[in-house]
């Protein structure tokens, strides 16, 4: 019988109990699930990477431009600017998640992990970290696969969504599930791999989700990129023993507690925060009489 995923305690356990690495755990959910075989989850996985991969080729190759006009291709322009704040790496992580979460922006294809707001963060840490360690895509797919254990629990415990707990469900979720692959593609132990989920969410606590205009484009795409770097920096804080100090399972309380307590307006509802600044409301009546303009001329039209 599969682990069913309410905890990081349970999960941690269970796998001691039967001696099986993390990602094993989550192919026997999944196979539980679906009644899919394990060949066909590893598959799966790495054809989910493919399609990360490939959002971040469009995002860094094709014009990104939104119908809005707020997303301009950014993702190429830090991609190719001559100065590496820290290191081409760095720079390049960077690039990789605003690319992916760019092609959302502008209605292509990507891989919601855990959501499409989020989408950006898992291809541009994974990517990166494969092309950094040369990693086989293999252990990519079992990375992938701890991150999707983290989903299950954080969506049980909490949410995932921004409407119901904030940006920090979304951007601050596919941060923690980040984390922790790294922290497993490296080497870490459970307790390491959990370590980091547990900073990573002491990090991203209470972040709002404020898109301007109700669009999923200002300021969720350079959130992609802050919270990939957020995922590298606990990897490396978890990978070096450093202790958390509140439990994971305790910091996931902590998620839930804060998104119950926040107001409507900084829940995806474009009524505070970013979205409520001058220029917001400006963007928004903008967007509003072009979206009319277009209705119109279909109209028109037909």
């Amino acid at each position: 019988m599969s682990l069913l995923f309410k905890d990081f305690k349970s999960w941690k356990a269970y796998c001691e109990e039967e001696k099986l690495p993390l990602y094993e755990a989550v192919i026997q959910y999944e196979q539980n699930q679906r009644g899919a075989g394990r060949k066909e989850i590893l598959e799966g996985m790495v054809a989910a990477y493919e399609v990360m991969r490939q959002a971040i080729h469009t995002g860094l190759t094709e014009d990104m431009t939104s119908v809005s006009k707020m997303i301009n291709n950014g993702a190429k322009k830090v991609f190719n600017h001559p100065v590496a704040v820290l290191s081409p790496d760095f720079q390049k992580m960077i690039a990789r998640a605003l690319a992916a979460k760019e092609v959302n922006s502008c209605m292509g294809r990507v891989v919601a992990a855990p959501t499409a707001g989020a989408s950006g963060i898992l291809p541009g840490v994974f990517y990166t970290l494969q092309e950094t360690h040369e990693l086989p895509d293999e252990k990519i797919a079992e990375a992938m696969l701890i991150a999707a254990g983290v989903a299950l629990i954080i969506e049980q415990k909490a949410s995932l969504a921004g409407a119901v707990g904030g940006c920090q469900a979304e951007t601050g979720s596919a941060a923690a599930m980040a984390s922790a692959g790294i922290v497993y593609a490296l080497g870490g132990d459970n307790d390491q791999v959990f370590n980091a989920v547990a900073v990573t969410i002491q990090c991203m606590l209470g972040l709002v989700c404020d898109p301007v205009a109700g669009l999923v484009e200002v300021p969720c795409v350079v959130r992609n990129a802050s919270a990939a770097s957020i995922a590298f920096s606990s990897a490396q804080i978890a990978l070096s023993g450093m202790d958390a100090v509140i439990p994971v399972d305790e910091c996931i309380d902590a998620m839930h507690e804060v998104g119950q307590s926040m107001e409507s307006r900084y829940k995806e509802t474009a009524l505070g925060g970013m979205a409520a600044t001058i220029t917001g409301q400006a963007i928004a009546k903008r967007v509003l009489i072009q979206d009319i303009e277009m209705l119109s001329d279909e109209e028109d039209v037909e």
